[in-house]
């Protein structure tokens, strides 16, 4: 086993391709297989799945990936302290659902630990994709929403794919509506109050299912819907629509302005927020620096 070797996985991992790999190294995509594979047959197990939608980790390679995370940092360590080589390239990816205080922690890191070489991915995606990102260490963590009517499903989901929610905060449900809406003069919403209004939810493509949305109360009917993919539309049709979220009531006005408001919505349920990780894998010097900016970023929202 050699550094290289090690090198050359974690690069493939990130990529999720051997063939956009071996472009990023530039190095022919036969000489990256044969190092991946001899690493493999070394270890004496299996560390990538070839399947039809590209590369996975095995159980086992989960495991080893971590391992080799870690060396590979420790190394860069110490060739920055005796031999004054400056640091690699830092690497890190992060899956969310469509929060505004992922992406500001995200901004907080890279501004105190981004130094002049970085290559991060900040994903705000669907609730299954986050599952299947830490699952496969597409990305060291996912931020990721439970409730009373979710939780038992995902917590089961979690579990047979060996990982872990760590909650970081609990809040009450509030709306998100634009400031010029008739409904931003309450000190609070009811059901009801909402029910003239288009209901606003994300887009969870083919697994659509309630307990994945990232909207508590989605099984509620109402006459007005949209499902929109990004935070910019779902703003846009808040100002042009009147139309309203269901979220935790976080938001940065610092990354997203004061045209969108946040209003408590009078309703008997609470949303946990928290973190996933894979049980397998050790985090990375970077992924801890994010988690440290991230607990700090809520801590700023006085919710801890």
């Amino acid at each position: 086993m050699t550094l290289q070797q090690l090198k050359y996985l974690i690069a493939v991992v990130n990529s999720g391709s051997i063939n956009e790999a071996a472009k990023n190294l530039y190095i022919s995509q036969p000489t990256l297989s044969k190092a991946i594979k001899e690493l493999e047959r070394e270890m004496g197990i299996t560390i990538l799945k070839r399947t039809s939608t590209g590369i996975v980790l095995s159980p086992d390679g989960a495991e080893f990936l971590s391992y080799a995370r870690q060396i590979t940092e420790q190394v860069e360590l110490l060739e920055n302290k005796y031999l004054d080589m400056p640091y690699q390239e830092q690497l890190l990816s992060v899956s969310t659902q469509h929060y505004s205080f992922s992406v500001d922690a995200m901004v907080r890191m890279i501004k105190l630990h981004g130094g002049d070489k970085y290559q991060f991915s900040l994903r705000e995606t669907r609730t299954y994709e986050i599952i299947d990102d830490v699952k496969n260490l597409k990305s060291e963590i996912g931020v990721m929403y439970m409730n009373n009517f979710n939780e038992k499903i995902l917590t089961q989901l979690l579990k047979e794919n060996h990982l872990t929610f760590e909650l970081l905060f609990t809040a009450r449900p509030h709306v998100f509506i634009s400031k010029t809406n008739p409904l931003a003069q309450k000190d609070k919403v009811t059901l009801e109050d909402l029910e003239p209004y288009p209901r606003l939810s994300f887009d969870q493509g083919e697994h659509s299912s309630f307990y994945f949305s990232e909207e508590i109360l989605s099984t509620l009917h109402s006459p007005k819907n949209i499902l929109v993919s990004d935070r910019a539309t779902i703003f846009n049709c808040m100002i042009g629509l009147n139309g309203y979220t269901i979220s935790s009531g976080i938001l940065s006005e610092e990354l997203n302005g004061t045209d969108i408001i946040p209003v408590p919505l009078d309703v008997n349920d609470e949303i946990k927020v928290g973190t996933v990780t894979n049980n397998k894998a050790q985090l990375s010097r970077v992924a801890k620096l994010y988690l440290e900016e991230l607990v700090r970023t809520i801590e700023s929202y006085n919710l801890l």
